[in-house]
């Protein structure tokens, strides 16, 4: 990162001959990447399941300093700073953008499906006005690349539901998923009419270690692990055969990163790219479980969030993601089961370690 700051207080004569010098030694493409993040990073909603391991990663790649981590309420503490911040205030937003001198946002604040359908006006209200507060300070010039999650509840019954391609049908059913299908919108356009570097990605369901369950319809698959730790056993609330696409939280952290330091050339798409990962079902996901805990049993009782998953496809194609950046996935099904029965076991359940 050091290379940065010298490169911002050369003239452009020393640019230049400073360039040439690095080019022998360094991947000019990863360079000019690199050149794209100079200044502080803000990640709204770092308390959140996504946002604690994003921030964790971008405090290890850039620096712990440099990174602001954001939540709506008081962040334990951490290798780096914290503030509080209310997405919804776009005032606060201005004024932690400017303090800071944020270049990059992370925007993860949102409701997510399950609990949105317990209170549609205020995950529209939390997922909607939080975009186009961050969305609009970027117009303003406050900073130059934001980045804004999306998901698979964009896609709805008449989506296709094998290898859901890019572009097709969506439908959705859930205001989580109508608040990320008009956010993608909202996010083509800025880019359109206003040229705000917004990044996108439609994510599957995550499978993480480090925050617990929140409110989504795949989180069946990351409380399925604590139980099986707690209790040797485990009532999933989606029924068996119930297939959707789904990713381990590091795959989705690198890219997440991977798509952020894309040169803006490669980047075709600017609603949400898909986000493909590895799909299956309650059953096969207990029994690849009960690979590492033998006494392990799954017992089923479908709830509301069973209608959600039958509106979602089974399987993503993220072939243009592969194509335009690159994307590649590190973790299947059985390294992800044996990486997350570790790291539940050590964080949460330190007492069944032998």
């Amino acid at each position: 990162m050091g290379i940065q700051m010298q490169v911002l207080s050369f003239d452009f004569s020393g640019f230049l001959e400073f360039y040439c010098l690095v080019i022998i030694t360094v991947n000019p493409c990863r360079m000019s990447q690199v050149e794209k993040l100079t200044g502080q990073i803000l990640v709204i909603g770092a308390g959140g399941q996504i946002g604690s391991d994003l921030t964790d990663k971008l405090r290890s790649q850039y620096g712990a300093e440099r990174v602001i981590a954001a939540d709506i309420r008081p962040l334990p503490n951490t290798d780096g700073p914290t503030i509080v911040l209310d997405v919804l205030d776009r005032e606060a937003l201005r004024q932690a953008v400017s303090e800071y001198k944020i270049e990059v946002v992370y925007n993860l604040a949102a409701i997510l499906s399950a609990k949105g359908e317990q209170n549609p006006e205020l995950a529209w209200k939390i997922n909607m006005d939080g975009l186009l507060n961050t969305l609009e300070v970027a117009r303003e010039g406050g900073f130059s690349k934001l980045f804004w999650p999306s998901s698979i509840a964009v896609f709805g019954p008449n989506s296709p539901r094998q290898d859901t391609p890019q572009y097709c049908v969506m439908d959705p059913t859930t205001v989580y998923g109508i608040s990320k299908l008009a956010g993608e919108r909202w996010c083509e356009y800025y880019f359109n009419r206003y040229g705000v570097d917004v990044r996108s990605l439609r994510y599957p369901g995550l499978i993480s270690y480090s925050a617990m369950p929140g409110g989504g319809t795949t989180d069946y698959a990351v409380d399925i692990f604590h139980q099986a730790l707690k209790t040797g056993s485990y009532t999933s609330f989606l029924k068996e055969g119930t297939a959707l696409p789904m990713m381990y939280m590091p795959d989705a952290i690198d890219a997440t990163i991977q798509l952020m330091e894309a040169d803006a050339e490669r980047i075709s798409i600017r609603s949400a790219y898909n986000l493909g990962g590895m799909s299956f079902t309650p059953e096969v996901l207990a029994a690849e479980v009960k690979k590492s805990i033998p006494g392990f049993q799954m017992s089923y009782a479908p709830d509301f969030r069973q209608d959600i998953a039958d509106s979602w496809p089974q399987k993503i194609d993220d072939s243009q993601a592969q194509t335009d950046w690159d994307w590649e996935m590190s973790y299947d099904l059985a390294t992800m089961t044996k990486d997350m029965i570790h790291h539940v076991q050590q964080r949460y359940h330190p007492e069944l370690q032998k």
